[in-house]
């Protein structure tokens, strides 16, 4: 018998000002899952923006959107990088944008609302007015 268990697994890091500050993993939600799928009809959009929240409950597969969003940006390159089997999606908030003590984060295909790929809660980052963050978050298929 044959099998071969597929598995959508992430991680990012945030960086504050240029210096990590935090390195977690995420959760595929069952929406991102669904949302694979799809692609691989070329039925749905690429991923396009990340965002940020305050929310503090823990990722869970149900889950459609953050649970208390804060900001959302696009990401810096729409679609990701892809490279063997991973696929990495990055984006930058300036000083003066997405300010507050973030504890959640996660990938979508819109401006709003939208499909979300993934989602993942961590310990506070304080990012203040004048700083600079960035969150580089890999996902892999293995």
């Amino acid at each position: 018998m044959i099998h071969d268990d597929l598995k959508l697994t992430g991680a990012l890091t945030i960086a504050l000002n240029d210096e990590i500050v935090q390195e977690t993993e995420n959760l595929v939600v069952t929406a991102g899952k669904n949302w694979v799928a799809d692609r691989m009809n070329d039925a749905n959009t690429v991923m396009t923006h990340m965002a940020v929240g305050t929310g503090t409950t823990e990722a869970l597969a149900a889950q459609t959107a953050l649970v208390t969003e804060l900001d959302r940006n696009a990401l810096t390159t729409s679609g990701g990088t892809v490279s063997t089997n991973t696929i990495t999606y990055e984006c930058t908030w300036a000083a003066a944008d997405g300010t507050g003590a973030i504890t959640e984060a996660g990938i979508f295909d819109a401006a709003s609302s939208g499909d979300m790929l993934a989602r993942t809660k961590f310990d506070v980052v304080n990012k203040g007015a004048d700083d600079s963050m960035t969150i580089t978050w890999t996902i892999t298929v293995s």
